[in-house]
């Protein structure tokens, strides 16, 4: 029966491909995991990063020809007097009432909200260990998405509160809205907006990294029933193939 023995052939020719296409699930799933290593960082980075510009009170500063010295933050800031160098601080978040504009309120309630948004994204990397992981990393892109939401929208109301007396005083009457008269911007604004784009970077990836685990579950699926079909194709060709060589033996011992 050569159709038999051929079809057993290229059953064992098929093992080859099957052997490469495992190496390369193997590097595909070794670089899907390195990658989401680098996105887990990274993330803990901006974490770090939306911290520090909600706390340091360094968002716009005095220049060289304000009439004042000091500083101003979401909701601290600092102001001189004009007869010393010392610097009158208020402001807190806890005590909304403080802060002189509602400008810089809404812009502190968008900051903290995407800090907080951030903070409950790391503390989503557990369901790793308990949910399907492309379902985390989708969750993880969602609140990392927001987050950055929210960043754009308290860098963009923040400037709306420039026009406060506080402001004023200590950057000159030619402060008006989005208009900072003679302060200059500090470095935690700054900081605030590269944070926007690193967190829609970091949604991007997760989004990437949560299909390629779908594709990837599609191909170990894909992979198992190659296996089974393979298996039940050697377990029908092997009889037939042991049938074939022993008809080829009939005539030899049917001599005299």
């Amino acid at each position: 029966m050569p159709g038999a023995a051929a079809a057993a052939a290229a059953a064992a020719a098929m093992l080859p491909a099957q052997e490469a296409a495992k190496l390369y699930h193997t590097n595909y799933v070794r670089n899907s995991r390195a990658i989401g290593v680098l996105w887990a960082i990274f993330t803990i980075c901006f974490a770090i990063v939306n911290v520090v510009c909600f706390i340091q009170p360094y968002w716009i500063g005095d220049g060289v020809d304000t009439p004042q010295a000091g500083y101003f933050g979401l909701f601290h800031y600092c102001i001189g007097n004009g007869f010393s160098r010392e610097l009158t601080c208020r402001g807190s978040f806890t005590d909304f009432s403080t802060l002189p504009s509602g400008a810089f309120k809404a812009a502190s309630f968008f900051i903290g909200l995407s800090m907080m948004l951030i903070i409950a994204c790391i503390v989503c990397f557990t369901l790793f260990f308990f949910c399907n992981t492309a379902t985390v990393y989708k969750i993880c892109a969602w609140m990392q998405l927001t987050s950055a939401a929210c960043l754009v929208l308290g860098c963009m109301i923040f400037p709306d509160g420039w026009d406060s007396d506080e402001v004023k005083r200590m950057c000159g009457e030619k402060t008006d809205k989005y208009t900072l008269g003679a302060c200059s911007v500090r470095w935690a604004y700054i900081l605030a907006i590269i944070g926007i784009l690193d967190a829609l970077i970091l949604s991007f990836l997760a989004f990437v990294l949560g299909n390629r685990q779908d594709s990837l579950m599609a191909e170990e699926l894909k992979a198992e029933n190659k296996v089974l079909q393979d298996s039940n194709i050697k377990r029908i060709l092997l009889p037939l193939g042991k049938k074939a060589r022993g008809c080829i033996k009939c005539p030899l011992e049917s001599k005299p």
